[in-house]
């Protein structure tokens, strides 16, 4: 019996890749606060509604998903109820393994994830680290989770709030590029539509060859950038404007953040 202790956007995503994986709803529990909300997910998926307690008496395996700032709360309902050998995720940005088994008491294994929400189209990229009493049978059920629903990766929990700011944030980055594309579309005078298409299929297919090919993205680049043409001298008003510098701002700048989220639960 799998529990996702906080169903929100992530919480959810999780819950609709384990019902597309095959894994039936009565093996699935779930908590939430609303009750509109706790209706819509059982009509939807055909899964129990029930109580953190609840979950964390009956369940094998606790995903918890709630906001960072309201992991402290959880963990002090459900501590007086979690076995020691109950499996802890946690899927909660800048909360660490550490901070998990504090609350909890006892060696309980703790494994920290990080996905992303292409998990709702099982394209996911999840992240996971080993707390100090998460062994190799929980790490590699934490990988049967996560696995029908993209692709997983051990990480060292110390590179997760980096994984945080470039994967886990990373499908924003992508949405905001290409909202900026298709503005550009707008101001070359195509209709809004037709830019949409052209940008998701571009993006589409060199997502598809940057996968399979092998080849490093900046040989695919040169590829496209020939002397003196259209691409050269679009690369060059980005580095111009240090967009590549933004970039890397911005994703330090998503990494801090997770550290502070993490700070926020002493």
């Amino acid at each position: 019996m799998i529990a996702i202790l906080g169903t929100g956007k992530m919480g959810e995503a999780l819950l609709s890749g384990l019902v597309r994986a095959g894994r039936a709803a009565d093996q699935i529990m779930v908590t939430t606060r609303r009750p509109d909300r706790a209706e819509q997910l059982t009509e939807t998926y055909g899964v129990k509604v029930v109580t953190n307690v609840e979950a964390a008496e009956q369940a094998d395996a606790l995903i918890l998903a709630v906001k960072p700032q309201d992991m402290g709360t959880l963990l002090r309902e459900i501590a007086p109820v979690v076995p020691s050998d109950r499996l802890v995720i946690s899927v909660a940005a800048g909360i660490t393994t550490d901070f998990v088994q504090a609350r909890l008491g006892g060696p309980i294994p703790v494994v920290r994830v990080m996905s992303n929400t292409p998990v709702l189209v099982d394209e996911a990229m999840s992240v996971i680290s080993a707390g100090a009493h998460a062994k190799e049978e929980h790490l590699k059920l934490t990988e049967d989770l996560l696995q029908p629903v993209g692709k997983v990766l051990r990480i060292p929990e110390s590179q997760q709030d980096g994984a945080t700011a470039l994967s886990g944030s990373g499908p924003a980055y992508f949405f905001y590029l290409v909202e900026a594309m298709v503005d550009a579309g707008i101001l070359l005078g195509m209709p809004r539509a037709a830019a949409l298409d052209m940008v998701k299929q571009s993006i589409v297919g060199a997502a598809i060859m940057l996968r399979d090919s092998g080849e490093h993205p900046v040989i695919l680049r040169e590829a496209v950038t020939s002397p003196g043409g259209t691409t050269i001298a679009a690369i060059a008003e980005l580095e111009r404007h240090r967009v590549r510098a933004a970039f890397l701002d911005a994703i330090e700048a998503a990494r801090d953040r997770s550290r502070e989220l993490g700070g926020t639960n002493k």
